[in-house]
């Protein structure tokens, strides 16, 4: 997968989890959580949405992921809204902007949301995972320290799993400024994932 088709796929789908998902249910429940869903991702209270694959579904109909945020939000029935009253420095979407989805791209990216869903609810049972609508990371905090999946950003352009402990720590584990990362395409599976994150947590603990 070039890493053009995964950054446009996942720019759309960034623009979807914000403006289609987490802002209308913030508008409607005042919480932004997401889950991660078979397939991809949805909210966690009402309105009941859920990405699966390249598609929107509601409780009573699917719509293809294609036209401009606003258009996908009225197709079923809520208004794109941004979340800039909630965080600062989120993503800059418009409710004009255009949904680009490739589906190989998409289940790349649904795979490593499924596979760190899994590990992290190994790694700590008490804790739910929380996909964040405002970086689009799924993630938890255990001992003031961040483990998570992302699909991507600027410094990482591919899927990747992360230790971010609050307070820096040095060391040969500590690859990135945030903490640790590791491309999905080098863990293999939940369990791979799960492996780096207790190395992580011993890392930190160190």
């Amino acid at each position: 997968m070039d890493e053009r088709s995964l950054a446009v796929t996942r720019r759309s789908l960034h623009g979807v989890a914000e403006m289609v998902l987490a802002g209308p249910q913030y508008r409607h429940s005042s919480d932004i959580r997401l889950r991660v869903v078979p397939g991809g991702f949805g909210t966690v209270v009402m309105p009941d949405l859920r990405v699966d694959g390249v598609t929107l579904v509601t409780p009573t109909a699917s719509v293809p992921l294609a036209g401009s945020l606003a258009e996908l939000a009225d197709r079923v029935g809520v208004e794109a809204s941004r979340l800039d009253d909630v965080y600062s420095g989120g993503p800059a979407f418009r409710p004009d902007d255009r949904i680009e989805i490739d589906p190989q791209a998409a289940r790349i990216l649904a795979d490593a949301f499924a596979q760190g869903d899994a590990a992290l609810r190994v790694l700590a049972p008490d804790e739910e995972p929380v996909l964040w609508p405002e970086h689009f990371d799924v993630g938890i905090s255990v001992g003031e320290v961040n483990y998570g999946v992302s699909p991507g950003d600027d410094t990482i352009p591919q899927p990747y799993a992360y230790v971010g402990p609050w307070t820096p720590r040095t060391g040969d584990f500590w690859n990135q400024p945030f903490g640790a990362g590791r491309p999905m395409s080098e863990l293999p599976g939940a369990a791979a994932v799960l492996a780096f994150f207790r190395a992580g947590a011993e890392a930190a603990n160190a």
